[in-house]
């Protein structure tokens, strides 16, 4: 299907208005003679029985989960996109140059296992040189892991060391670059990598396919993906969707014609034509020919946007149970519903499914499964015509090749700032302007040290805020670069992104797939009372993607930055809908440990020291909770307290009592409000009256718990958690592990003290209301010294 004149005059679909995007219809396509050869199309639907019948064999044998119908409605244009299309190494899985297929469709995690099993079974049997270790390989002897825990002793499954398949992708399985299948985040993120690929590459990058279905484009943060894709021109993006109008619950999920649809009112061309994407509507995304025909077009299409194929198919086509009925669940075991649906098999083949004989025990369950698998092989290496299919993975190794894909020559180098002495927790660079009594915003810190952290990666931060860029301090990143929005073609030179406008959902998604393609950080912000509880599906989905790349093939976690801005009580003036004090709870200590970090600095000249150790630490998300107001960069020689640079340890005494006098108690410290509100009028006070106390903070309890048990308790002993008075302007539990007596915890100072969400008003007026302002502090301080000294 070369040199063909791909010139097409298209058409607007009625009722919009024109766009960068085109829309083409497969008929038009086909008329300028972009015919597939028959002998091709016949032996691509040889190799769809066999991949038909491996998502049958996947789901009886695996009979309570997994998505049988959605897994065999895409097979056939994702395994033409594979053989035909698709530039890659298949020895190198994790290769940036590579080509990736993307399964934002997560639920589609069977036809992703038997998809790559097949491939590799394709070149194992007549191209074996061309496969990588075992370790890299997803063999048919991994397929007995589909579903399994790491943990399991079934014998095949330990003889073979199969690979435990997650139930929806994560990049424990090679060619995965990101963890999809959670409410609509597999797009974002696969746009996300895309954008990493597009940066990185310049004019030369990796195509990015995204396979999703139409129901997996309902949840709002796809629209947003698609806004921002469009917007930013990210032309190296193919979307391939599975239009079978099915999902779990409805068989009509968008409008057919006259026939209004159960959940949206859009098909899937007018949702991607709408957000300027190309699209290409294939009407039988059961024929061959109309999938390599578009796919082959989509290659051609030299506008610079996005491309949308949009494949008309049928969910669980030929399984024997179809629509919706199939989207999760399937024949019963060994039913007579598995066996026909293995039949069209057999009958090509001349080979016998084997039927499961003897007791039901998961032994003889896993020797029937993998002698099923041992038929399909053998139907394999019978077939001689089979070697088409790995002489076409040698084609795609030839072909990245000559590709020739290299870095820009202007390209991020985000390993800079990881050598050593180019930045250092220990010294606050000048140019910051960090100096006592000078004032500031925290945001502001935040940004300048994330714009002096890009220009020394060369533009390896990149940024997005939920239409907060200024208000957040965000801009200050990419400050240096080329002003306004990225957009690949116009300014590929800024740092600085639109994702759909107040859009935390797609920008969370989008970030961490940034930052996963392992060239940037990826920085997104907005306020606390949102971004923590919008961007917590994409954080825990980045924080297991990273865990499994580097549990199973090594390396580094890849940092996403998440902020959470405008943070807690003094942002008195928006009400208590945006002065959120419970942002903290939701994401500290939420996570396994290294994942995510979150540090809580209560004054501008911490910023630069927890961002330094934060981002030393390697997290999957480091999460930095700053405040909106202008504060003092203060002046801790004067006030007698410990050096910024402590911060870094997770918990640090400010001031330490003097040993050679009586202890009147301690004091431990989290948030910048209520910390600033201590230090600059509490402390004084309690000075001039004579009291002699320990007074700590929390800076970050990830960074604290980093330490060895011993040096925990040196840095906060047991003893003084056990008697000290905690107060914070997060929520009570983020207090409970510094904070451990009954008492204690009794009389935690916190926001919700008095039992209810505070009002609208000045920072000083709110901090009144919860009983955080320096008066109600000295006096719960006073109480709680006399108390200590009468239970004495």
């Amino acid at each position: 299907m070369e040199n063909i004149d791909y010139t097409l005059v298209a058409p607007v679909i009625p009722g919009f208005s024109q766009r960068r995007g085109k829309y083409y219809e497969i008929s038009e396509i086909l008329k300028t003679g972009l015919q597939a050869e028959e002998k091709t199309v016949a032996l691509f639907e040889r190799a769809d029985i066999l991949y038909r019948t491996l998502c049958a064999v996947l789901y009886n044998f695996v009979p309570t989960s997994g998505h049988p119908g959605g897994s065999i409605s895409s097979g056939r244009f994702v395994s033409s996109l594979i053989y035909n299309y698709l530039d890659f190494d298949i020895a190198k899985p994790f290769a940036d140059e590579n080509d990736l297929v993307v399964y934002a469709a997560g639920h589609k995690a069977l036809g992703l296992y038997a998809m790559w099993a097949l491939r590799n079974e394709f070149v194992r049997t007549f191209k074996p040189e061309l496969l990588p270790d075992e370790k890299y390989q997803l063999r048919f002897e991994d397929l007995l892991g589909f579903r399994k825990n790491p943990t399991n002793t079934l014998p095949l499954f330990k003889k073979f060391v199969s690979k435990a398949l997650d139930g929806h992708p994560t990049p424990a399985t090679p060619h995965v670059k990101v963890a999809t299948g959670a409410s609509g985040v597999g797009i974002p993120s696969s746009f996300g990598v895309a954008l990493g690929a597009l940066d990185y590459f310049g004019e030369n990058a990796p195509y990015i396919n995204v396979v999703e279905g139409e129901g997996g484009m309902t949840p709002g943060r796809v629209a947003e993906a698609f806004a921002a894709a469009s917007a930013m021109r990210l032309y190296n993006i193919i979307l391939h969707i599975d239009y079978n109008q099915a999902s779990i619950d409805s068989n009509r999920v968008c409008r057919d014609g006259d026939l209004k649809g159960d959940y949206v009112q859009w098909n899937p061309m007018e949702l991607c034509y709408l957000h300027d994407f190309n699209v290409i509507h294939v009407d039988d995304g059961k024929d061959f020919r109309q999938i390599m025909a578009a796919q082959s077009f989509a290659k051609s299409l030299n506008n610079k946007m996005p491309t949308a194929i949009v494949y008309r198919t049928v969910k669980g086509w030929k399984y024997g149970i179809e629509g919706k009925a199939s989207h999760g669940a399937g024949h019963k075991m060994n039913s007579e519903g598995y066996y026909n649906s293995c039949k069209e098999f057999e009958d090509t083949f001349g080979l016998n499914i084997p039927r499961l004989k003897g007791d039901t025990s998961q032994e003889n369950i896993e020797r029937c499964f993998y002698d099923t698998l041992l038929t399909i092989r053998e139907a394999i290496s019978n077939d001689k015509s089979f070697s088409f299919f790995a002489d076409s993975i040698l084609k795609a190794k030839n072909r990245i090749v000559s590709r020739n894909r290299i870095p820009k020559k202007n390209k991020p180098d985000l390993d800079h700032i990881y050598k050593i002495n180019i930045i250092s927790s220990e010294k606050i660079p000048d140019e910051l302007n960090i100096k006592p009594g000078e004032i500031t915003t925290l945001r502001s810190v935040l940004g300048t040290s994330l714009g002096y952290i890009n220009r020394i990666s060369n533009g390896a931060v990149i940024g997005v805020a939920a239409d907060l860029l200024g208000s957040t301090s965000v801009n200050l990143l990419g400050k240096g670069f080329q002003e306004g929005f990225y957009d690949a073609v116009d300014n590929p030179d800024s740092r600085i992104l639109a994702v759909g406008g107040i859009c935390e959902d797609a920008i969370g998604g989008m970030m961490a797939g940034l930052s996963a393609f392992g060239k940037h950080i990826g920085v997104s912000s907005s306020y606390g009372a949102f971004i923590s509880a919008m961007e917590h599906t994409a954080a825990r989905l980045h924080g297991i993607g990273e865990q499994n790349k580097v549990l199973h093939y090594g390396g580094h976690f890849n940092t996403w930055i998440l902020i959470n801005a405008h943070a807690g009580l003094k942002t008195g003036e928006d009400g208590p809908t945006h002065a959120d004090p419970q942002c903290l709870q939701l994401i500290q200590e939420n996570f396994p440990p290294g994942i995510l970090i979150t540090i809580t600095p209560w004054e501008p000249g911490e910023i630069w020291p927890l961002l330094v150790e934060g981002l030393n630490k390697r997290p999957a998300v480091l999460s930095p909770f700053v405040t909106r107001p202008n504060e003092p960069v203060i002046d801790r020689k004067k006030l007698n307290l410990a050096p910024a640079t402590d911060a870094v340890k997770g918990v640090y005494a400010l001031r330490k009592a003097d040993e050679s006098q009586k202890l009147d108690g301690s004091v431990i410290l989290q948030e910048s409000g209520v910390t600033l509100e201590f230090i600059t009028k509490v402390l004084p006070k309690l000075d001039k009256a004579g009291f002699n106390m320990n007074i700590y903070h929390i800076s970050s309890a990830e960074l604290y718990d980093a330490h060895s048990k011993e040096e925990r308790e040196k840095l906060l002993p047991y003893q003084i958690r056990n008697t000290a008075l905690g107060i914070t302007g997060f929520t009570l539990p983020t207090m409970y592990k510094w904070i451990t007596s009954f008492d204690g915890r009794y009389n935690i100072l916190h926001p919700f003290r008095n039992g209810y969400y505070l009002g609208s008003g000045t920072a000083e007026s709110v901090l009144l209301q919860a009983g955080l302002d320096a008066d109600s502090m000295y006096d719960e301080v006073v109480k709680y010294i006399e108390h200590s000294v009468k239970k004495k």
